[in-house]
């Protein structure tokens, strides 16, 4: 599944699966829940790595109220749950995940332009909405600050976030505000003073919520604790062809140095502060190092592709690979960029 389109294999099982093949769970769901319910689903569906096995449900609210009644009742049920945008930057096991992934998507995507003054032009955006439909969006309007994510996949609550970034930009600095929700389902606004964006993280430090929450890769909480679902953005009015031109120009440079046409989650790695993980990985001898079916493409050493057949264990391996190959010849520890899914309780790569 991509940009929301669910294949028909995806979707088997939603409604006709046999009672006994639904998991314990499942009359408590339907109890509060009365939307559509995908059984025992294919995550891989789901992911740009195409790997992944079965969460015992997917949901896919289209309403903010739906969604918070959604997570009321797995929170007073105790029913596991997780969050899912776009797929493009987690990895999930073969065994899948029990519990409930709430996957965010079209129906919580919309882009509104709410003020326009001196300083450039506010938008607001739901987390469903793809960064591409933004960044496409803002070229067609002139509106200048994404040319940097030209090209980059996922959804806007996703690269939130991670703060996402490249070529020098990112998300974060032109983020005003953000619109949370609790694991009660309850709605916060957290301004800019309220937001400390890192490489590849976010910190909110909110006066409604339980102390400083860490998100982003390592920050675990933003699971059941705080859901991005907007996020207000200023952004500048350009001239239309050259933001246009900036865009196609940011992209063409991408396409050029990355994978084209197979199942990646992007950059694999962050960067150390020593050096580009791409270039540590590569000067390791790494590229066109494989497991199974997942592979360290030769065109740029930080991405793990899947070659077809790759499975979860397959890029964890060669994951653990790179990391000890790099951290004996260079002394630095890689670590991953890409949100690897535990179990509850798990240890995190």
């Amino acid at each position: 599944m991509m940009g929301g389109v669910l294949t028909q294999e995806a979707r088997a099982g939603s409604s006709g699966a046999p009672l006994a093949a639904l998991p314990p769970f499942a009359a408590t769901l339907q109890g509060f829940w009365k939307g559509e319910v995908l059984w025992h689903c294919q995550l891989a569906h789901f992911t740009t790595l195409k790997v992944g096995g079965p969460a015992q449900a997917v949901i896919m609210p289209s309403r903010i109220p739906e969604l918070a009644l959604l997570i009321k009742g797995l929170r007073q049920h105790a029913i596991p749950w997780r969050i899912m945008g776009r797929g493009s930057n987690i990895l999930v096991p073969d065994d899948g995940f029990p519990g409930v992934v709430i996957v965010m998507g079209q129906g919580l995507a919309a882009i509104r332009q709410v003020a326009e003054d001196a300083d450039g032009v506010i938008v607001e955006v739901e987390a469903g909405c793809g960064l591409a439909r933004l960044v496409k969006w803002t070229m067609a309007q002139g509106l200048s600050g994404l040319e940097f994510a030209a090209g980059i996949p996922g959804s806007v609550g996703g690269t939130i976030v991670m703060n996402a970034g490249a070529f020098g930009g990112a998300i974060g600095d032109h983020i005003l505000a953000i619109g949370l929700m609790d694991g009660q389902g309850a709605y916060h606004v957290a301004e800019r003073r309220h937001c400390r964006f890192s490489y590849r993280g976010l910190t909110i430090d909110h006066p409604d919520l339980p102390g400083p929450v860490r998100l982003g890769k390592g920050g675990g909480r933003h699971r059941e604790d705080v859901l991005v679902l907007a996020g207000t953005f200023r952004f500048t009015r350009g001239v239309q062809h050259e933001v246009a031109d900036r865009c196609r120009a940011l992209n063409a440079k991408r396409k050029a140095s990355q994978p084209q046409g197979m199942a990646s989650a992007g950059s694999f790695f962050k960067n150390p502060p020593e050096a580009a993980a791409g270039r540590l990985i590569d000067e390791a001898g790494l590229k066109g190092a494989r497991v199974g079916g997942a592979v360290i493409s030769p065109k740029h050493a930080n991405f793990i592709v899947n070659a077809g057949n790759a499975t979860a264990r397959d890029i964890v391996e060669l994951m653990h690979l790179v990391q000890e190959t790099v951290w004996k010849r260079a002394g630095i520890r890689l670590e991953p960029e890409v949100d690897i899914w535990q179990p509850e309780g798990g240890e995190r790569h």
